[in-house]
């Protein structure tokens, strides 16, 4: 196998700005190559992700899941764990136990009432089974309300999906389920607002 040796060494340096940024509680701006997935609610995204890395780590349910943006950073390596920027040189082999701490993490900084926030939950998984990747997970687009959300949620979510993707480096893993109209593709539509081309947008049928 092939490997381009000039993004095996960006990657790193990416990692550290993206750590750094991150320490000083402000958003890394720098248009890095990284792979963000998008797609409405209950479309798989969760799926999508974890077959990356080859196990179930992500947080599952109806509803607003992901209230935040997950920065997930693949390393290959010989060992296989996971750790947290919020608490580096912990290191988690009980992938489980990473579900337990995005949705730890999540309730800290959005509350309990399912709102969302933009500051990133970043996660670097070690393992010989994945390729040196970034993807961005972001909350699934909504139409209604739900609960005790903001009533204007769905600006939110897609405020928050348009400041990653329409990023030049961004390419769009655009999400949609099987049982529905492609034409009527959350993730489909809001790619091509910003990529008309579809040049940097790849679709995944769930």
């Amino acid at each position: 196998m092939t490997t381009n040796v000039g993004m095996e060494q960006l990657i790193p340096l990416v990692n550290k700005l993206q750590d750094a940024f991150t320490h000083l509680g402000v958003s890394m701006s720098l248009d890095l190559p990284q792979i963000a997935v998008v797609g409405s609610q209950s479309a798989g995204k969760s799926s999508v992700l974890e077959n990356f890395v080859g196990k179930d780590f992500l947080p599952r349910g109806s509803g607003i899941v992901t209230r935040r943006p997950l920065i997930l950073q693949l390393m290959n390596a010989n060992v296989e764990y996971g750790e947290f920027l919020h608490q580096k040189g912990r290191k988690y082999t009980d992938f489980d136990q990473i579900r337990k701490e995005i949705e730890d993490e999540t309730d800290r900084v959005t509350g309990m009432n399912k709102g969302i926030s933009s500051v990133p939950i970043n996660l670097r998984v070690y393992s010989p089974h994945v390729l040196n990747l970034t993807l961005v997970d972001l909350p699934g687009m909504t139409k209604v309300a739900v609960g005790d959300q903001p009533p204007d949620i769905e600006v939110q979510i897609r405020e928050m999906v348009l400041q990653f993707i329409t990023k030049d480096n961004c390419l769009i893993l655009a999400v949609s389920p099987a049982n529905t109209d492609l034409a009527n593709s959350d993730a489909l539509k809001i790619a091509k607002e910003v990529d008309p081309q579809g040049v940097r947008t790849i679709g995944v049928i769930t």
